[in-house]
């Protein structure tokens, strides 16, 4: 049985609950992290050092780093599917899964907390307007990739989609000024259509 802990309102945790649904998993899910607390816990702790979420357990076998968990999903669940057999097919949605984390989430999260999650007296419109400008850049980057493709996993929605499209919402969501992208808004617009999606990611922003 697959147990899943995290919070709802986590991006993080979104990719995993998001992926396990689009898989048709059975799965426990457990709240936990921010207000939700738990991950300060002896035992949690014991699961994952670092005290964050997501983490899962699978019969027995525990994993955290949201990635790795799409990964590992994806990779015993959706073979073929999400998971692509071609090597360099899954070099490709492996390329896309690191670059939303190690580009993009940053400038993200400047965005973010200074938008939407910190309280408005402590928000800092320039790290705000850093973290919009960064983004867009890094956004016109992948609108010149879909371009070519429908999806950053290829011809077909793939593991390669799901970190970005869990930041993508927030940002067609978020009261900014963005650039116009014509590809990245078709992206967003099938991705939307993706019930998993709709009930895992499109939730309301906190």
């Amino acid at each position: 049985m697959l147990t899943i802990w995290g919070r709802q309102n986590s991006s993080n945790v979104k990719k995993v609950l998001w992926c396990a649904d689009e898989l048709g998993i059975s799965y426990e899910h457990v709240v936990a992290g921010g207000a939700f607390g738990v991950v300060k816990t002896p035992e949690y702790r014991a699961m994952n050092p670092n005290g964050l979420v997501p983490c899962i357990q699978d019969d027995g076998f525990t994993l955290w780093e949201s990635n790795a968990i799409v990964r590992y999903l994806c990779a015993k669940h959706g073979e073929g599917a999400l998971y692509p057999r071609d090597l360099t097919q899954r070099a490709m949605a492996d390329q896309w899964m690191d670059w939303a984390t190690s580009t993009f989430t940053a400038p993200y999260k400047d965005l973010f907390l200074n938008t939407v999650r910190l309280p408005a007296e402590q928000r800092k419109k320039d790290v705000a307007q850093r973290g919009l400008q960064a983004c867009a850049d890094h956004l016109s980057i992948v609108d010149a990739a879909l371009a070519k493709k429908p999806f950053l996993s290829g011809s077909d929605f793939g593991m390669g989609d799901i970190p970005l499209a869990c930041l993508i919402y927030a940002w067609f969501e978020m009261p900014i000024q963005r650039p116009a992208l014509a590809h990245l808004e078709a992206w967003y617009r099938r991705l939307a259509l993706r019930p998993a999606y709709q009930s895992r990611v499109m939730t309301e922003l906190t």
